[in-house]
């Protein structure tokens, strides 16, 4: 096999080292690039085609719609781990014993405390303010409260462990309350902290919908559903909100500074965001009549404005393999509520129609997670602007489990370059000349 790539600027010829991965994946190494070539970069908008880094955490291939967290298919892991166990896998490479698995949610228990100063913060903000906005400003308020998160900087693994450990445990436990304090402000309830005698998952679920004076009855079904979510959401290789986490902790940014940047990376909607758009969506679709058949046809008009949201994705180019989990996870929800919705009717229309359209069909856009989770998420009642907030805690161990690994591996701080397309040098002149 070739090991070298060639590239002829002018009459100047230049090799690189090729990189290859453990999936056959080949890329160019430039690091050199700009030293051999006096000063020549390449330039990859949105870094469609730039690998930043080499990770050991996450393989995809949008093509044959394979994801798989360190070797593990997600099909396997949906099916049959816990969310805490996927965490584990993530960060720490393997999939924890029973003894493991058994310490790591005893010590986040330990540290799930919120400091009380926290909620004086969280009173400040409005009633209107979006559950993101407020998650991520708690989130980076965390480091005030935990300064040793901030003390982690030429990592040596073995000297350090404990502290980056602790760390660890600290945000799988208190983000978790932070989203449910979110959830719970928007809607007027007072703030409620966990049930150590239960799992993480249904304590999530507890915390975010006990209601007052009455005791709190949990439902398998949704446990399911929720904790397949989580796994589906909890790595996704380099995407927005990773890159973000990244490329902030190889400032040497602390863990949970760090995890605040990557939530308002999150927050957009072509980002997490996007089963919040979903939802968005089928209300103005709802609102405008509920005819499917006219908006699908909109969605194919290439003169219309309108995008189906929620269908289809960057990435994969095929089927989503995650959207074919949460579909029965979906429909399982549905039918154990026995809700009767409107909008969920209207989903469940627009998803049998893009199914069977030749146009859809022919272009693989297929129903993808966010289309699922957000169907999900409205049949528990989490209102539409806190989907992006339960995206970010299922995505909370692929974020831990990247930064880690860049400081572990010491890698550089990012610093991308640029191609400069404004003015050249030019003479200042005073006001009164201008």
């Amino acid at each position: 096999m070739i090991d070298k790539a060639k590239l002829q600027i002018g009459e100047n010829s230049y090799e690189f080292p090729l990189i290859v991965g453990t999936e056959n994946e080949i890329a160019i190494d430039i690091k050199t690039l700009r030293g051999v070539t006096d000063g020549v970069i390449t330039i990859d908008a949105g870094y469609k085609n730039t690998g930043a880094c080499q990770s050991a955490i996450t393989f995809l291939d949008g093509e044959k719609g394979i994801l798989r967290y360190r070797g593990y298919s997600i099909e396997e892991l949906a099916e049959k781990a816990d969310f805490l166990e996927v965490a584990y896998l993530l960060i720490f490479g393997e999939l924890p014993s029973k003894e493991e698995l058994q310490k790591f949610h005893e010590d986040i228990k330990e540290n799930s405390i919120v400091d009380e100063d926290v909620r004086k913060i969280l009173d400040a903000f409005p009633k209107s303010a979006h559950p993101m906005g407020v998650l991520s400003s708690l989130t980076s308020a965390l480091t005030a409260f935990n300064p040793s998160n901030d003390k982690i900087n030429n990592i040596d693994y073995q000297r350090t462990k404990k502290s980056l450990y602790d760390n660890i445990v600290k945000v799988l436990g208190k983000i978790p309350v932070l989203v449910s304090w979110a959830y719970r402000k928007k809607l007027g309830l007072p703030l409620e902290y966990g049930d150590n005698s239960l799992g993480y998952v249904e304590n999530i679920l507890k915390m975010m919908f006990k209601k007052p004076n009455e005791d709190y009855v949990p439902n398998q079904v949704i446990i399911t559903a929720l904790n397949k979510l989580l796994i589906l959401h909890a790595d996704h290789e380099q995407n927005c909100s990773t890159s973000t986490v990244r490329i902030v902790g190889s400032s040497h940014a602390g863990l949970f500074a760090s995890i605040s940047s990557g939530i308002s990376a999150l927050w957009g909607p072509l980002h997490g965001g996007a089963n919040q758009a979903v939802l968005e969506m089928l209300e103005a679709i709802r609102e405008d009549g509920g005819d499917t058949k006219k908006y699908m046809a909109k969605a194919k008009d290439k003169n219309d404005p309108f995008r189906l949201m929620g269908f289809g994705h960057r990435v994969y180019k095929n089927f989503d393999p995650r959207a074919k989990i949460i579909k029965v996870a979906a429909y399982e929800v549905l039918n154990d509520l026995g809700i009767d919705d409107p909008i969920l009717e209207i989903a469940k229309s627009l998803e049998k129609e893009a199914l069977n359209d030749p146009y859809f069909v022919d272009r693989k856009l297929y129903p993808n997670v966010d289309f699922y989770s957000g169907i999900i998420y409205r049949a528990m009642g989490i209102p539409v602007e806190m989907f992006t907030v339960m995206f970010a805690l299922g995505r909370l161990p692929g974020w831990i489990g990247h930064w880690c690994e860049m400081r572990l591996r010491k890698e550089p701080i990012g610093r991308p370059r640029q191609i400069y397309t404004g003015e050249t040098q030019r003479e200042f002149k005073n006001i009164s000349q201008r």
